[in-house]
């Protein structure tokens, strides 16, 4: 199997006749062309890893960091009666078992042996339905390994000559930028809107009250955010209220008379929802949970492991006998039997190639363990997503949320003639049904569906007993004005979301494209917004103007419904590839090959360039992005003569990465051009020295400097003599370069400053702000600061104080653990989490494994560390840098050994 995590359970429900080891994921890849053998990288597969001419044959080599592991299988399996290849039940679960097999090359009967759960029962159940390795899965998975292979190598490089080097382009990840890309230039464009609305709380004669919204002003609909575009134009002929008139009504209603107009009322009913998939899982635990997608699916990884749920990459909604008839006696027996349906509730996906898993996510087990009897294993997040899971399968099974829906009108007579209607509406839940166990989440960002519901009167809530022609008292009026929203920026969430819905990708592809996107910088998290980057607008559209087949949505999502057809075994991976790359003759759409083959019609400038209007653009520069002011040709922007435009320089400045491109306005650009590194803001003159003082935005952040007279440059360049500096100042992180004024410049500009003497030595003190942050210094001895404040106004009797500490030299005294996880498994030894120099590390005395990203030091288990040491230790020691490097020659004989098999040899 891939991970050590399974291997407790499952040796326990197996016993001591079967020996279970992990590969670790995968044990063979194809190489990049600079670590094949030099004979290789000359012949056909040295471009790419695969020979796009001879039937796109792959070139596989076992891993370095795998050739242990790798060897050490080979050995067990001397002894061994039978291979059983136990990897995820999913295409790149199939891939890993089929490259096992190919490396291993096993003298024994080779069992696949598949299951979804590891409980006792699952595990018993696939010992007995063994089958042999599916090809046609194989197949598919190595043709998205080829097809990643050359959309990245081939597209790229191209990124590189004409953005900036070291970017990358995916089939996936591209396509996710450009989703966000053109979320963020709809917000660039969008224009807000004001309008106004008025609301009156009216009480009957019994005293009951309800708060009524104006809907129309005799007959006239009243305009609402819905009703407007995204260029703030009004959009239909609904009344549109400004303050004024909004006001007038308000103040007009509270002594008009008013009426019940109408009274409707129809019933309310709502389903459960499907049990959790792949991408609704990750939607629901950032909602809910606040998790990202990386975080949902390691912990979810784990919960599989442990024998919690079932497998975590699945498209189907689909819930076995066992389960329904497991979820809907709990609901039973928790809830009551009015609370679950006569028949269970049968799921289907609306996504027809939904075939990636045999079930939905759900707890596993032939019965589910509640939340309070897995709450002494589960911990944190790992227990809130077990509850999430649990919560969910089980809603899944109960009745409808029914109750009903009223909707009251009223009209009130306003003194000058005119008839205002207002409405209300309110729904009344009586029998809760599957929202006694579940509700599922709304994303936060959705200002636009929230500020809708709101005008509605969609919220839930209880009216009293009304009948038409009912009299009606005015409490209270208020008019209130509003602002339309741009569109929300997507989440991690909602990303999902519309790339599911697009049908682009698939449950193993969220999470790794959403960590790449980021990654690689195109994509920056705001809170939980996801903004993209000036270098993601430049990628984007050098991809739509030059590679736009390969970023079109319809055509994404058509290539995964090949990849499907390859999997069911309707199409052919060569017939495949050799369109996508080559061309296809038939419909004269052109390959991959003749995309990339002319990069002469890339204008490199024109596609890093963004304009933002009012004669100003971005461009996105080889050390980041930067503001521009473009102006007419041979005009001098600063007087708007005609000029030379060899003497026209425009202005520049640099754009800070926690400016969003949808926030930077003209009039924001304008103010980073006042304060540029060229020109800076004048913050006024020096009175000691004459010297004008000026606050700057440079390349490495935020400063201030002073400007010498010229007086005091050299008289000749080509002498050596001694030029004054001026003085410069960073500003503190907690400054801003817009509000700076003069007295703060100059106390910066005033460091280091004398802190005093020490009275027994005289060896002056003095406070001074460096790379690594505050400190002082006396003589060599330097002692840190904790806050940039008390540079200037630490005194001499505290700086005594801090020298009176002793000074820590060398290595840093130990630290205590931040947590111990217990006995490691393998070898006995006590197990703690360490806080170390790169970060929290989990080690057992011996071996060391570097917490991932995602691992939280205080709320990792037991399992996950001794996984990551087991990890560690699989791998063997690392290579010392520097040490000498040995290269085995390899002989074409054993070159053509590691190749891929044909099918007819696998099929032996």
């Amino acid at each position: 199997m891939e991970s050590p995590g399974k291997i407790k359970n499952i040796s326990a429900y197996l016993g001591p006749e079967y020996d279970i080891e992990a590969s670790f994921g995968h044990v063979r890849d194809i190489p990049t062309p600079s670590e094949m053998p030099a004979d290789m990288k000359k012949g056909p597969f040295g471009k790419f890893g695969i020979d796009v001419d001879n039937g796109f044959e792959p070139y596989y080599v076992v891993d370095p960091d795998k050739k242990k592991r790798v060897s050490d299988l080979k050995k067990l399996l001397k002894n061994a009666d039978e291979l059983y290849l136990a990897t995820d039940d999913d295409r790149e679960g199939e891939a890993i078992a089929w490259h096992l097999y190919e490396a291993l090359q096993p003298k024994v009967p080779v069992k696949r042996m598949v299951f979804t759960e590891i409980t006792r029962e699952a595990i018993q159940r696939a010992m007995a339905n063994t089958r042999q390795i599916d090809e046609n899965l194989v197949e598919a998975q190595e043709t998205r390994r080829i097809l990643d292979r050359l959309y990245g190598y081939e597209v790229s490089p191209v990124l590189w000559r004409k953005v900036r080097a070291g970017l990358s382009a995916g089939r996936v990840q591209s396509v996710a930028t450009r989703l966000v890309v053109e979320r963020e230039r709809e917000r660039m464009a969008f224009r807000a809107a004001s309008y106004w609305d008025v609301e009156a709380d009216l009480a009957t004669d019994a005293g009951e009250s309800f708060t009524a919204r104006l809907t129309a002003v005799d007959g006239t609909r009243v305009a609402t955010g819905r009703d407007f575009g995204d260029d703030g134009a009004l959009r239909g002929s609904a009344l549109h209220l400004d303050q004024a008139a909004a006001q007038g009504i308000a103040e007009a209603l509270r002594t008009a008379p008013a009426r019940v107009a109408n009274v409707a009322d129809k019933p309310y009913k709502r389903r459960p929802y499907a049990p959790f998939i792949t991408s609704t899982l990750q939607q629901e635990a950032s909602r809910k949970l606040r998790l990202s997608a990386r975080e949902t699916m390691r912990i979810a990884q784990r919960l599989y492991e442990g024998g919690y749920i079932t497998y975590m990459r699945t498209d189907s909604v689909m819930l076995s006998e066992t389960a329904l008839n497991a979820a809907r006696s709990q609901a039973r027996s928790m809830y009551g039997a009015e609370y679950v349906p006569d028949a269970p509730r049968r799921y289907t996906s609306s996504n027809a190639s939904a075939q990636e898993a045999h079930e939905a996510i759900r707890p596993a087990g032939d019965t589910f363990r509640t939340p309070s009897q897995v709450s002494s294993q589960l911990r944190g997040s790992e227990y809130a997503l077990y509850d999430l899971i649990w919560k969910r399968t089980i809603a899944s099974q109960m009745a409808d949320a029914v109750g009903s829906t009223a909707t009251v009108q009223t009209e009130a007579a306003l003194a000058d003639g005119r008839v205002a209607q207002l409405s209300a509406s309110g729904t009344v839940i009586t029998f809760r049904g599957f929202l006694a166990a579940y509700e599922e989440g709304r994303d936060e960002e959705d200002t636009r569906a929230r500020q809708a519901a709101r005008e509605a009167g969609e919220e839930e809530r209880r009216l009293p007993q009304l009948s038409q022609g009912d009299a009606l008292d005015v409490h209270r009026t208020e008019a209130s004005g509003h602002e339309t929203s741009p569109p929300p920026r997507y989440t991690e969430a909602t990303l999902v979301k519309a790339l599911e819905q697009k049908e682009i990708g698939r449950p193993s592809t969220y999470e790794p494209t959403l960590a790449t996107i980021q990654d690689r910088g195109y994509v920056i998290k705001q809170g939980s917004a996801l903004v993209p980057s000036w270098l993601a607008f430049a990628v984007t559209r050098l991809m739509e103007e030059h590679f736009g087949r390969l970023v079109d949505y319809d055509f994404t999502a058509s290539m995964e419904d090949d990849l499907d057809a390859i999997a069911r075994g309707d199409a052919q991976r060569v017939e495949w590839l050799q369109r996508f790359y080559f061309g296809d003759e038939a419909t004269s759409a052109e390959g991959l090959r003749d995309l990339v083959a002319d990069l002469g019609e890339i204008d490199a400038r024109g596609i890093s360039t963004i304009d933002i209007g009012d004669g100003l653009v971005v461009r996105v520069g080889r050390y980041g992005p930067y503001v521009e002011e473009v102006s007419p040709a041979g005009v001098d922007p600063s007087t708007g003569e005609m000029a030379d435009d060899a003497a026209t320089t425009p202005r520049r400045a640099t754009i800070n990465d926690d400016v969003a491109p949808a926030d930077l306005t003209p009039e924001m650009a304008r103010a980073l051009l006042e304060v540029s590194a060229d020109d800076g803001r004048s913050l006024g003159t020096d009175p000691a020295t004459g010297h004008e003082i000026l606050a700057k935005a440079g390349r490495y952040g935020p400063y201030v400097t002073e400007v010498l007279p010229e007086s005091d440059a050299p008289a000749s360049r080509t002498r050596k003599a001694a030029v004054a500096k001026p003085r410069t100042a960073s500003l503190f992180k907690d400054m801003d370069l817009g509000t700076i004024d003069l007295d703060t410049a100059l106390q910066l500009l005033s460091l280091p400053r004398i802190v005093g003497a020490h009275p027994e030595t005289g060896a002056e003190i003095t406070a001074q702000n460096g790379r690594y942050g505050p400190y002082l210094k006396m003589g060599t001895d330097s002692r840190s600061l904790e806050t940039e404040a008390q540079l200037f106004d630490i005194s001499l009797e505290q700086a005594l104080a801090i020298y009176a500490q002793p000074k820590q030299r060398g290595r840093a005294a130990a630290k205590p653990p931040l947590k111990e996880l217990g006995n490691d498994p393998v070898n006995g030894k006590p197990v703690v989490v360490k806080d170390g120099r790169f970060g929290a590390y989990v080690t057992d005395g011996e071996t060391n494994a570097t917490l991932r990203r995602d691992d939280d030091p205080e709320t990792i288990t037991p399992e996950r560390g001794f996984e990551l040491l087991a990890e560690k230790r699989a791998k063997g020691p690392s290579t010392r840098r520097g040490a000498k490097k040995t290269t085995k020659k390899t002989t074409k004989k054993s070159a053509k050994k590691t190749t891929r098999k044909t099918a007819a040899k696998k099929s032996d």
